[in-house]
């Protein structure tokens, strides 16, 4: 017989009971009809049924293998987990929490009310208050269901996870046995038997994919470890959409910012100085700052709490400039209803998000990139097409899905552009700083920028409109930068302004071109010498001629010293130097220095070449207001003559030609010649131009002037009213064309009404 010894189960759940037949007979069972099992098996049942009478359990099934028959003489005799409820909770209730209503409901309604969910991940940006919701809806059930018992798991690692399930084990009693079997399968086992009872797992911060599903030919992870029961509910939080959808299919509630009303509500069960609640207006736009993200509001209102300022204060801090947001939103502070010690859980905002970036940087590098690109430009409004390319289509879509999913970028409506989450866009640049990587990534965004930054062509206009802002935002930001790239960017965004009729803007940014280059480069570099003229042009253009006059005639000088007299880029500093001359008054110098760019390329270019034909018309030009209005005539004739030839109809260089010439026709006294060559011209501009572009509102306001020097005062008017109409939708009020047109209107008001 045995000896009778007993493994200190509490009261009337373990008794003694004899076997006849000792150890040696005991492990020699081969089978299920071997007696010695039989004997084994009837001594069981018998114990069991003690049991059952004494709690009113149910009896197991004798079809069982001797694994399981084992397995369930353990459970049941552990029947203290049944017939109580156990909680494993890390965190007391938050007194702090407010609003959520509508999601918590929504969770309960799923989880516990209905009989279809069993599973269920609660989704959301980091901060945004996932695991306070969870620790809610924990209380609510722990409240008001008292038959379900509650187990809390954090998933931030593999050791907080097997920390938390021997937790578990030690509430419910579960006997473990480490040389028969891993712990943490002793609770998935247990969880999954009917002597649980009802429950509910909340396995909290489910982010990093290794933990959560292991890593190949190394361990197994934590989802081989939960259990599967209908008796049983598991609730996931995550920041990461696609590790949701791989643990609970679609069974998935998003967690949004609060509202206005909640946030306000937060901060003010908060703050320690309720009368800092007082100047409503200071408060919404201190929430607005934060973006109503729990997160924010709780670190703030820490940071009011401690160093008893004011709202205003506050807000002053936080828009002073980048650095001191950063710092601001960087500082840590204490919480009781988050984890302690955890460097996957940080309590600043700008520390928050920093683990997932790391996840995403071990998980998808191309996303990676593509945050740090974001970073680096405006937050809202990124269109797809400025983002940098990568080989395959598919893998920008993945990458760009990577960041959907951890809700640090959202797409804009139906559109192909997207918006980047405010506080992430600071907390990237924060990483990139500890990375020490920020300069490298910088180099990188300029030269990609310079890159794929649209030319000044009219045309490109609805580009070059949206990438403004992002130019704007790294120019600004890059200021110690060096290295031609940005320089480079600084040039084509200015001359795109110009074009645009932003002439100050424009002379901002190719002044800050042209400044660098010249103390980096010596005065005949072609760099220098571009961002010199195109500075030139754009001071001529906002009427600052005489700058202009000195730029040019600087660039003129140094390129007759080093280049050719036939060279290209001499002869067009001469020719555009001559229109400033022209601009600022001195015809004579503009007629003499043209005369000699169109014999220099009379003598070196065909007749039809494009440069010869521009120089002979800039020459017309000057000729005509030298008052030699019949050189200008004859000489704007062979141009236009050699341009129907070569060129079609509606090519931009034939128009300009004809408008030149309908221009000197005019002034010649042919103003039915004007009348008729300019009718043709916006004839074709109006079939192959929009009705904004430059060029077929400067042909029609010609027209209307021609109009009115043929006396038809009326088709003047009606003609520049539209002129002027479409200038008002799309010119800013200041813009020299829009100003001109506008005057020539009033001008032909005033002629009718006399």
């Amino acid at each position: 017989m045995i000896s009778h010894q007993k493994i200190g189960l509490p009261g009337v759940l373990e008794t003694a009971e004899s076997i006849d037949a000792n150890h040696m007979q005991m492990v020699k069972c081969k089978n299920r009809s071997d007696e010695s099992y039989r004997a084994i098996a009837g001594v069981l049942k018998q114990f069991l049924k003690k049991i059952s009478n004494r709690l009113e359990l149910p009896i197991r099934s004798a079809a069982q293998t001797p694994q399981e028959e084992t397995l369930s003489a353990r459970q049941e005799a552990d029947t203290s987990c049944a017939a109580t409820s156990y909680y494993s909770i890390p965190f007391s209730r938050n007194r702090w929490f407010v609003g959520r209503t509508k999601k918590l409901k929504e969770l309960e309604e799923k989880l516990i009310t209905s009989d279809d969910c069993q599973k269920l991940a609660l989704v959301g940006l980091g901060g945004v208050g996932k695991t306070q919701a969870a620790l809610k809806l924990v209380y609510i059930v722990k409240e008001h269901r008292p038959e379900y018992s509650i187990f809390w798991v954090p998933a931030l690692s593999t050791e907080s996870f097997e920390q938390a399930y021997r937790d578990i084990a030690t509430r419910c009693s579960i006997t473990l046995n480490p040389k028969e079997e891993d712990p943490k399968e002793s609770v998935r086992r247990y969880l999954n038997s009917d002597l649980a009872g009802k429950w509910l797992l909340v396995v909290d911060n489910a982010d990093d994919q290794e933990v959560l599903f292991g890593k190949a030919d190394e361990h197994r992870g934590v989802k081989d470890y939960l259990p599967e029961s209908e008796n049983g509910r598991t609730l996931f939080t995550t920041r990461h959409r696609e590790i949701a959808v791989s643990l609970v299919g679609s069974e998935v509630v998003v967690l949004q910012e609060m509202d206005q009303k909640e946030a306000e509500a937060f901060l003010a069960k908060s703050l320690t100085q309720k009368e800092l609640l007082d100047d409503e207006a200071d408060t919404i736009a201190l929430l607005n700052e934060l973006t109503y993200l729990p997160l924010a509001i709780a670190q703030a209102a820490a940071y009011l709490n401690v160093m008893q300022i004011s709202i205003q204060e506050y807000l002053s801090l936080l828009r002073n400039t980048e650095q001191e947001t950063i710092s601001l939103l960087s500082r840590e502070f204490h919480d009781t209803t988050r984890y302690k010690s955890s460097a996957q859980s940080k309590n600043s905002v700008a520390a928050t998000w920093l683990i997932s970036f790391d996840q995403i940087r071990r998980s998808d590098s191309i996303a990676a990139d593509l945050l740090c690109f974001m970073s680096c430009i405006e937050n809202k409004a990124i269109p797809r097409s400025i983002m940098p390319s990568v080989e395959l289509e598919e893998q920008m879509v993945h990458a760009i899905g990577t960041l959907r999913a951890y809700a640090f970028v959202t797409k804009r409506g139906d559109g192909d552009s997207y918006d980047m989450h405010r506080l992430v866009h600071l907390a990237t640049k924060v990483w990139l700083n500890m990375q020490d990587t920020s300069r490298k990534v910088k180099e990188e965004v300029a030269i990609h920028l310079a890159e794929i930054f649209p030319s000044d062509d009219y045309t490109n206009r609805t580009i070059w409109r949206e990438y403004f802002p992002h130019a704007f935002q790294f120019l600004r930001n890059t200021k110690m930068l060096d290295g031609d790239a940005r320089y480079d960017l600084c040039m084509a965004v200015g001359k795109c302004l110009w074009v645009d009729g932003r002439i100050g803007e424009a002379v901002d940014w190719l002044s800050e071109c042209f400044l660098w280059r010249r103390g980096r480069y010596l005065e005949d570099h072609p760099s220098r010498l571009a961002a010199q003229h195109e500075l030139a042009m754009v001071y001529q253009a906002g009427g600052q001629v005489k700058e202009a006059v000195k730029l040019l005639e600087q660039v003129v000088a140094i390129e007759e010293k080093v280049l050719k007299e036939d060279h290209p880029f001499r002869l067009t500093s001469q020719h555009v130097l001559a229109g400033v001359y022209q601009a600022d008054g001195q015809v004579k110098e503009a007629v003499k220095l043209l005369e000699q760019v169109v014999a220099i390329r009379e003598k070196v270019l065909k007749e039809d070449h494009p440069s010869r034909l521009a120089s002979q018309h800039g020459l017309a030009r000057a000729y005509q207001a030298d008052g030699q209005v019949k050189k200008a005539v004859k000489l704007l004739k062979q141009v236009v003559a050699i341009r129907e030839k070569v060129l079609k109809e509606d090519h931009p260089s034939r128009l300009a030609s004809q408008h030149g010439l309908a221009r000197a026709y005019q002034a010649d006294g042919q103003v039915k010649e004007a009348v008729k060559l300019l009718k043709q011209v916006v004839a074709i501009q109006k079939k192959v131009l929009k009705e904004d572009h430059p060029s077929r509102l400067a042909s029609q306001h010609v027209l209307a002037g021609a109009y009115q020097a043929d006396g038809q005062v009326k088709e003047a008017v009606k003609l520049l009213e539209q002129v002027v109409a479409i200038q008002e939708k799309v010119l800013r009020k200041d813009h020299l064309d829009r100003l001109i047109s506008e005057r020539a209107l009033q001008g032909l008001y005033a002629q009718q009404r006399s």
